[in-house]
């Protein structure tokens, strides 16, 4: 008795008995007719009794046909289940790639790949908004700094932006240029939302270490107000280097302390649900990203 195939015959048998013919079941199988005949009459000389009735006109379960016959529609169950499951995880993904990014890191960073992405991948058609950059219905991939609390997502490290000191020409002009960090006490800092009213800013030269405790006049979750403020000349702005880097290029910043170094930024991600993880649109994008924001992140300005 050959019971190894005995699963697979079982599910023929419940083809054949549902279709009403070996040819039908054929079709519906997508093997020839032999192969169908085939399974049947092995399946009855593994169980030693005939299962099916054969007349020109109609085919009907014998006696033992119908104890098996229950079992063999289960099983034909469980195949046509796994056909359809293969079918839908190993099928090309269409659609557009629905992407979203903070705005802030979205118009410096991501914007100018979106046509260079459309120019390599044709076949991957986007959409993207420019918005909170979390995941949430209608988003496969977002671009956002630091990754989301209490919820699970597959993501790719996109790079820590380094962070600096700057300010307006003008300010400084007014105020002074610190030449040393504790000389940033006497003015006004504005500086990412901190956990208190205070914050602390460590700054490396070398082998030196200073850390320096102060109270911005502006602390804001948004490096884009932080960036308009210190543009508008409000004060020295704590941010990332690359939203800094046309500004310091065209005089209209400046560098305060550029001796020395702060720790980077919060660190950027590509994020996007552990479902799409095998998505070829939802890698090549990420790759396509990690290939070319991180060498943008690590610029430094001229």
């Amino acid at each position: 008795m050959n019971l190894f195939w005995m699963p697979a015959q079982l599910a023929v048998l419940a083809k054949v008995v549902d279709l009403n013919g070996f040819s039908a079941a054929a079709r519906a199988l997508g093997v020839p007719k032999a192969a169908v005949s085939r399974a049947v009459a092995d399946l009855e000389k593994s169980l030693g009794v005939r299962v099916l009735e054969r007349t020109t006109r109609r085919l009907s379960l014998t006696a033992a046909g119908r104890l098996v016959y229950p079992h063999a529609r289960r099983l034909a169950d469980e195949t046509d289940s796994a056909r359809a499951q293969i079918a839908r995880h190993t099928a090309p993904p269409s659609g557009p790639l629905r992407v979203t990014a903070d705005p802030t890191y979205g118009r410096v960073l991501l914007t100018p790949l979106v046509p260079r992405f459309l120019e390599h991948f044709p076949e991957v058609p986007l959409e993207v908004a420019l918005r909170s950059g979390e995941l949430g219905e209608g988003c496969d991939v977002a671009l956002c700094a630091g990754l989301p609390e209490g919820r699970e997502v597959a993501h790719r490290l996109l790079g820590a932006p380094p962070a600096i000191l700057c300010a307006t020409p003008a300010y400084l002009q007014q105020r002074g240029t610190p030449a040393k960090p504790d000389e940033l006490r006497g003015h006004d800092i504005l500086a990412p939302e901190g956990e208190g009213p205070e914050i602390r800013l460590t700054l490396a030269h070398g082998l030196q270490r200073a850390e320096i405790r102060v109270t911005p006049k502006l602390a804001v979750d948004d490096p884009a107000v932080l960036h308009a403020a210190t543009a508008a000349g409000l004060g020295i702005g704590l941010l990332p280097e690359f939203l800094c880097r046309q500004g310091i290029a065209t005089g209209r910043l400046a560098l305060v302390l550029p001796d020395w170094s702060l720790p980077p930024a919060t660190p950027l991600y590509a994020i996007y649900a552990p479902t799409l993880a095998a998505d070829a649109r939802v890698q090549r994008f990420v790759d396509f990203l990690a290939a070319n924001i991180v060498p943008a992140l690590t610029q430094t300005p001229r």
